[in-house]
C-alpha cells in the first residue's frame, strides 16, 4: 500500500514538473492569432500583471508569508526587472519582428545559459551526458524550429569543397544583418533575461516565500510595461474580438499564472540545471498541438527534432546515473563507519560490550 502511494506521488510530482512547459507551449498556439490584433507591450503586460494577482489571492489563501524587509524586497524589484519586464518586453517585441519558428528556437535555447551559471554559482555538475544532452536538446528545437528548406541549405553549404569558402561567407554576411535587423536579438535578450530570471529566485526564496515573490515580481515587472504602452502604443485594445479575450483568459491564468507559479517554486530549490532542460518541451508541445488544433503539418525533419529533445532531457536528468557516479553512497558508507567507530571504542569497557549485540539484534525484533 505504501509503495503504490509512493508511485502515485511520484506520477503526480512528474505532472507538475511538466505542467509549465505543457501550459507555455499550449498558451503560445493560444496567441498565435491575438498578436496580429493587439500591440506586444500591452499584450504582455495583460499576460502577467492578473496573473500575479491571482497568484497572490491564492498564495494569501494558503497562508503563504508576504515578503518582509529591504533584502526581500530589494531582490523581488530585481526579479521583477529581469524575469518581468525585461523578459516579457524583450520577448512580445521580438515576436512581432521575427519568424514563430527562429524565435522559437533562440527563446527555448536558454537552459544553456542556466547551466553556465549554475555550474559557476551554485557548483551544480553537469558532466560529459549533461553537455552532450544540452547540445543535443539545442539541434531538436532548431530542427523543430527552423525552415526545412533553410536547414538544408546550411547542411550543404557546410559540406562544400574549401575552395567554395568565399562564397560561403558572402552569403553568410546576409544572413546575419537580416538576423539581427528583424530582431532575432531581442529573442536571445528575451533567453538571456530569463535565464537570468531563473537563476535569480534561488536567492530570493533566501528572504521571501518562492510563490508570493513571483505574484509581486509579474505585478512589479508588468505595470512598467502597460506604462511604456500607453505612451509608444495605440489602439491596444479596440481590435480584440471575443475568441481573442479567450485566449488572452487562458494565456494569463494557465500559462502565466499556474505555470511561472509552478516552474519557479520548483526552481527556488530543485537542479536548475536539470529543470530548466524540460523547457526544450515548449517547443514540442506547441508543434504537437499546432498540428493537432490548427492542423500543421510535421515534417520528418521536425519529428526528428522531437525525438532529439526528448533524448536530450532523458540525458542532463539522468547524467549522473549514465556517468555511473556514486558518490553518495560512499559517503554514507564512510559516514556509518565513523558513527560506529566511537561505539566500538567505548565498548572496551566491561559494561559496553552486552549492549553493542543488543543494538545489532533490534531490526530483527521489531518485524
Amino acid at each position: 500500500m505504501q509503495l503504490k502511494l509512493s508511485a502515485s506521488r511520484l506520477s503526480f510530482t512528474l505532472l507538475l514538473l511538466i505542467a509549465p512547459f505543457f501550459l507555455w507551449g499550449t498558451a503560445m498556439v493560444a496567441m498565435k492569432g491575438v498578436i496580429s490584433h493587439t500591440t506586444p507591450l500591452f499584450m504582455a503586460g495583460v499576460r502577467i500583471v492578473p496573473a500575479g494577482m491571482l497568484i497572490l489571492i491564492v498564495a494569501a489563501a494558503m497562508g503563504r508569508p508576504q515578503p518582509k524587509g529591504w533584502a526581500a524586497w530589494l531582490w523581488i524589484t530585481v526579479f521583477a526587472l529581469v524575469d518581468g519586464a525585461l523578459f516579457q518586453g524583450f520577448l512580445a517585441e521580438g515576436l512581432v519582428r521575427t519568424g514563430a519558428g527562429l524565435g522559437s528556437v533562440m527563446i527555448d535555447s536558454q537552459p544553456l545559459a542556466v547551466a553556465l551559471m549554475s555550474c559557476w554559482l551554485f557548483q551544480e555538475r553537469i558532466g560529459l551526458w549533461g553537455w552532450l544532452g544540452l547540445l543535443l536538446g539545442v539541434t531538436g528545437i532548431s530542427l523543430i524550429g527552423l525552415p526545412d528548406e533553410l536547414i538544408v541549405d546550411l547542411v550543404s553549404n557546410h559540406i562544400l569543397p574549401l575552395s567554395d569558402a568565399p562564397w560561403r561567407v558572402s552569403t553568410s554576411l546576409p544572413l546575419l544583418h537580416s538576423l539581427f535587423a528583424s530582431g532575432e536579438w531581442l529573442m536571445l535578450l528575451a533567453a538571456l533575461s530569463m535565464a537570468v530570471g531563473t537563476v535569480t529566485i534561488r536567492f530570493v526564496s533566501r528572504h521571501a516565500d518562492p510563490v508570493t515573490a513571483t505574484g509581486w515580481h509579474m505585478i512589479l515587472g508588468g505595470l512598467p510595461l502597460w506604462g511604456i504602452s500607453s505612451v509608444v502604443e495605440s489602439q491596444q485594445w479596440q481590435n480584440l474580438i471575443p475568441s481573442d479575450w479567450i485566449a488572452l483568459a487562458y494565456a494569463t491564468v494557465f500559462g502565466s499564472a499556474i505555470a511561472y507559479a509552478l516552474f519557479f517554486y520548483f526552481a527556488s530549490s530543485g537542479n536548475l540545471t536539470s529543470l530548466s532542460a524540460l523547457t526544450f518541451l515548449t517547443p514540442v508541445f506547441a508543434l504537437l498541438f499546432g498540428n493537432l488544433l490548427l492542423q500543421e503539418v510535421l515534417s520528418p525533419l521536425q519529428w526528428g527534432g522531437v525525438g532529439l529533445t526528448l533524448i536530450s532531457i532523458y540525458l542532463i536528468n539522468q547524467r549522473d546515473t549514465l556517468a555511473g557516479v556514486n558518490k553518495d553512497v560512499t559517503v554514507t558508507e564512510q559516514t556509518t563507519i565513523t558513527q560506529q567507530q566511537p561505539v566500538l571504542e567505548s565498548s572496551g569497557k566491561k559494561i559496553n560490550p552486552v549492549t553493542v549485540p543488543v543494538r545489532e539484534s533490534e531490526p530483527e525484533i521489531l518485524p
